[in-house]
């Protein structure tokens, strides 16, 4: 994403927050500042938009679980329930699978000219920005990311990244190569087959555009299934594709849990490829039934623990900003965030003075005001792991700066909250918080932050803040991350490849690597009698 765009929205802040309920050792008085905030939250606002789709996507046509069961998706400001969704299993998985097969063995796509599955995503393209405030207002109020956020920036990118892989479906092609012999060498880039797809609740929109983009453009079919906490835009969209032109079959979307349907999708022997976002623990299990069942292929988008480095050369004024930002966008939750801000000895304590003063500054709210930079956590179960590990990084000894505690009394909204001397055996410097949760920790040299930095069994991201390029030019090559952002963050355009080292996963999306995902490679070799050439 345009990470300018989205700063300059999120820098209008003003915040404050109540108290901790926590007997906080070495906590700030400015901490305190978190005074009224909390009535700001109490009082929702009635998004615009109506839930209109709330079964499942099969074939073409919006069907009922064959169980007859639902689940509640709630509204993360305050718990209530936003609409009843169709609950998928294992038996709706073999149904939409069973449809995707039958669209890509039988069915058009794979059959129609690039160019005309290209003209079909650009059409798709139109009808998300004509939907544009719409999609947006669903998103917000399932997840509950700023409204602003969704209408000015993710819903855009949505439409800009099916462009961008519209633009790449009748350019696929295979080679021609020599051979040692009279044989006409040559090979075929094939679509996979049918892929399932499993999307997190963090960035719901987004996440199915890097998982549908390059499978439609390389003329696969998809069972996607979505996160429970989050099913609603993506039944839109699926409705919008069809109004497009896609055929019958080829998306089909199934709601329900990771344990059922995601599981009957991983393990089943008529997927010819799955891929996965979510949390490393969850990808391991993805991992264990694609080999277990016929050893479909794997891309794997997991967990982070991303180091912000920012070096003893920097603007500490434009570091905090950025580093705030890292951090926070949101609400914390995302897998790249950058959640261990390492910072060079020299300028630390200006840092975290400065680092303190904008996360109380921080407009946290009802996600649909304007103005707000962060909305509620999007469970009460991702909330109550925050407030754990915010607990945790106290009782070890790191000081608390600003927040630690709840904002208000219902719905999943947390103060924004800084420590400080932080150590790298602490949990909260080791583990993925998934929160608004900034640990500040100090270093020496580059030497020491290089090992620091490396020392995770996450590698996704890294930030790295500096005004000399020999500084920035050694960073990048010896930090063991898939992306480094040199003065920038979540730069995240939807030609850049997405993936990490480790146990951050297996892969890359987005980008002109994400075609190979869905691709298999066949050679053909044919005999030449009397080559005019070889």
């Amino acid at each position: 994403m345009a990470s300018r765009r989205v700063s300059s929205l999120l820098s209008r802040s003003f915040m404050s927050s109540s108290p901790s309920l926590f007997s906080l050792r070495g906590m700030n008085r400015g901490a305190q500042r978190y005074s009224n905030a909390a009535a700001a939250v109490e009082n929702t606002i009635t998004p615009p938009v109506k839930v209109e789709h709330t079964q499942l996507l099969i074939g073409g046509r919006f069907v009922d679980a064959v169980s007859g069961k639902t689940f509640p998706t709630l509204d993360p400001r305050n718990g209530e329930v936003i609409a009843q969704v169709a609950e998928g299993d294992a038996e709706d998985v073999n149904r939409a699978v069973a449809a995707a097969r039958k669209a890509f063995d039988e069915g058009p796509w794979p059959r129609m000219t690039a160019y005309e599955r290209s003209k079909i995503l650009f059409r798709f393209a139109d009808l998300i920005e004509k939907h544009n405030d719409e999609i947006a207002a669903l998103e917000t109020w399932d997840n509950g990311k700023p409204y602003e956020q969704s209408v000015q920036i993710e819903v855009p990118m949505l439409a800009r990244v099916f462009r961008y892989y519209a633009g790449w479906a009748d350019k696929i092609h295979g080679m021609t190569m020599p051979g040692d012999g009279p044989h006409h060498v040559q090979t075929l880039h094939e679509p996979i087959g049918v892929a399932g797809q499993i999307i997190p609740w963090n960035f719901p929109l987004l996440m199915l555009s890097w998982k549908l983009g390059p499978a439609l453009a390389c003329g696969n079919t998809i069972v996607l299934k979505t996160a429970e906490q989050t099913p609603l835009s993506a039944l839109l969209v699926g409705k919008l594709l069809h109004e497009a032109g896609l055929p019958d079959g080829v998306v089909n979307i199934v709601s329900g849990f990771g344990a059922t349907a995601g599981a009957a999708i991983a393990s089943h022997m008529d997927v010819d490829k799955v891929a996965f976002t979510g949390s490393t623990d969850v990808g391991k299990i993805i991992l264990e039934l694609a080999s277990k069942s016929n050893l479909k292929a794997v891309t794997l988008e997991l967990g982070g623990k991303s180091p912000f480095i920012v070096c003893e050369d920097a603007d500490v004024d434009q570091a905090v900003e950025l580093a705030h930002f890292a951090l926070f966008f949101n609400q914390g939750q995302c897998c790249c965030a950058g959640s261990r801000t390492f910072v060079h000895e020299r300028v630390y304590d200006e840092f975290v003075e400065k680092a303190k003063a904008r996360a109380l500054k921080r407009n946290v709210g009802d996600p649909f005001k304007s103005g707000i930079e962060q909305g509620p956590q999007v469970d009460s179960e991702q909330f109550k792991k925050i407030l754990k590990y915010i607990k945790y990084g106290v009782e070890a000894g790191a000081t608390l700066q600003a927040g630690g505690d709840r904002l208000g009394s219902k719905g999943y909204y947390i103060q924004p909250t800084v420590f400080s001397d932080v150590k790298d055996d602490m949990l909260i410097a080791t583990d993925e918080i998934f929160g608004p949760v900034q640990t500040i920790l100090k270093f020496k040299d580059l030497d020491e932050v290089i090992a620091r930095a490396n020392n995770s069994r996450y590698g996704l991201a890294a930030g790295v803040f500096t005004q000399n390029l020999d500084t920035a030019h050694r960073l990048m090559r010896a930090l063991r991350v898939g992306t480094v952002w040199i003065n920038c963050f979540d730069v995240l355009d939807a030609s850049i490849p997405f993936g990490g080292y480790k146990m951050s996963g297996i892969g890359r999306e987005k980008g002109l690597y994400s075609l190979n995902n869905y691709l298999q490679v066949k050679a053909v070799v044919t005999s030449l009698k009397n080559p005019a050439w070889l």
